[in-house]
């Protein structure tokens, strides 16, 4: 077992994902309302009272807030940095982000999660490039004895075609595919010597504890892989292997959401900053590579988060968009700002119980019943 990060070392890893993808988050926004002539007045990284700032050519001020955890662009007109909807009126400043057509505003919003998801593509196609990609054919090479997979009848040599009607192209795809559906019978299309056939599979329950002592937990079918085949890739499939990969984990976000809202996963799963500043450490202290994968990995959580249609978040804001384009006409500011208050509550509450996970995560709730018993 590897030994955990010093508490410096972990908020200092922390800090060094979280400011440069909040960046990238912004800078798309930031970019693409330039692009669109809507003026920016400030670029915040951090929130609360400035602590380095500058004010460039165009008017807009640069600068970096005392807390560190988060980020805006607050273009002309905007009520607050969260952009809270006012009524518009003609006394609107020039290049307002509210007087603009709605196409710019859509596409403005859209930008900073599309720069997360670029950013994360980027990497995941240099690992590519770099290391090759792995080509594993989806094919049992051993059954272990009593699992999930020998008591649905999977032998040794089977091709696993496709899980509720997802292709299998690589022995990837497989653990990817069952991860998070421990205990939930998926449907299985297998090849046997040329044979076609459909067995239902239920993944068992498997916990584990990484090299940091870290407990977790996934669904597993018991098969393991053949012989690894790794294949080179050119610079020009690069980017559309990084672009599949990046899918195949957002997929799996969209999994874990759609499992919370149907009741099948508990929200005591959720973990929050500490979670995420805790793992950053861990993965730092392994090495350059494994702390930049892991950045991939949190931008594309930023961009997807983002893309929820709540109030406050980039989604909201969508969502709002598209209303307004079937209407012909804006939803009401009355509206608006009742979802927009209704959207804080949701997201301060969700942040406590995620906050309340992480302490629990870390033993704070059992070592403070020991101290009280």
């Amino acid at each position: 077992m590897i030994e955990n990060p010093g508490f410096l070392f972990t908020v200092l890893a922390f800090l060094a994902v979280l400011g440069p993808l909040v960046f990238i988050h912004e800078l798309g926004h930031y970019l693409v309302g330039r692009w669109c002539g809507i003026r920016a007045e400030t670029f915040s990284i951090g929130f609360g009272r400035e602590v380095l700032g500058w004010t460039d050519k165009r008017g807009t001020r640069w600068k970096v807030g005392w807390m560190p955890l988060g980020g805006y662009v607050q273009f002309a007109g905007d009520e607050d940095a969260v952009s809270t909807p006012h009524a518009v009126t003609a006394s609107e400043p020039e290049g307002s982000f509210a007087s603009a057509a709605l196409w710019k505003r859509s596409l403005t919003v859209a930008a900073g999660p599309a720069a997360n998801f670029l950013l994360a593509i980027i990497i995941l196609a240099g690992f590519a490039l770099a290391y090759g990609r792995v080509e594993t054919p989806p094919v049992a090479g051993t059954v272990q004895a009593g699992s999930a997979a020998a008591a649905a009848g999977i032998e040794a040599g089977d091709r696993i075609v496709s899980i509720d009607g997802r292709a299998m192209q690589t022995f990837v795809d497989i653990p990817m595919a069952v991860i998070h559906r421990a205990g939930e019978p998926m449907q299985l299309v297998i090849e046997r010597q040329g044979n076609i056939s459909s067995i239902t599979v239920t993944p068992r329950l498997a916990e584990e504890t990484d090299r940091f002592g870290n407990r977790i937990e996934r669904g597993l079918l018991g098969i393991t892989s053949g012989p690894a085949a790794i294949r080179e890739v050119s610079v020009m499939e690069a980017p559309v292997v990084g672009a599949q990969q990046a899918w195949a984990i957002t997929r799996q976000m969209a999994e874990v959401i759609w499992q919370l809202l149907t009741g099948r996963r508990g929200i005591e799963d959720l973990g929050g900053p500490l979670k995420i500043a805790d793992s950053a450490g861990e993965q730092a202290s392994l090495g350059i590579l494994a702390f930049v994968s892991f950045a991939a990995m949190i931008s594309l959580n930023l961009g997807f988060v983002n893309l929820l249609p709540l109030p406050m978040l980039d989604g909201g804001h969508l969502m709002f968009n598209a209303v307004e384009a079937v209407r012909r006409r804006p939803v009401s500011v009355a509206t608006q700002q009742i979802a927009y208050r209704a959207g804080f509550a949701v997201l301060a509450t969700l942040m406590i119980v995620v906050t309340f996970n992480d302490l629990g995560a870390f033993g704070l709730w059992e070592r403070l019943a020991g101290l009280i018993g």
